[in-house]
């Protein structure tokens, strides 16, 4: 699949599902969870929605000015968010010990943006 593809389909992807788990999380698990793991959920999300918003402006990135380092900087979001939001989901809803995912997706996202920021120190405009 190629890198334009892939950022606005996972996305979208992150998008939806994000959305989905925010209502989740504000309706469902309310009165099932802490107000402490309430935050760490919402914080998931937000992050998601974030990196959701920042994949398809990276496809569009990549749509017009094709580079290595933006199809990197969306492979590093995607996977960053899928540790970081991923195992803060399974954190408070399991007993699973994940934790050190969290830290782990959260350096692969600023890998993602510092890739980013080396792309816009790189580009020149025709």
């Amino acid at each position: 699949m190629g890198a334009v593809k892939s950022a606005f389909l996972f996305g979208a992807i992150l998008g939806l599902t994000g959305v989905i788990l925010g209502a989740l999380g504000a309706h469902a698990l309310e009165t099932r969870l802490t107000a402490d793991q309430l935050e760490s959920w919402q914080t998931a999300t937000r992050f998601q929605m974030y990196h959701a918003l920042a994949l398809l402006v990276l496809g569009l990135l990549n749509h017009h000015f094709a580079d290595r380092f933006l199809r990197w900087a969306g492979i590093a979001m995607t996977l960053g968010t899928l540790c970081f939001s991923g195992s803060i989901y399974l954190l408070v809803t399991t007993d699973w010990p994940i934790g050190l995912v969290t830290p782990l997706g959260g350096t692969i996202l600023i890998i993602g943006w510092a890739l980013l920021i080396a792309w816009a120190a790189k580009f020149k405009q025709n």
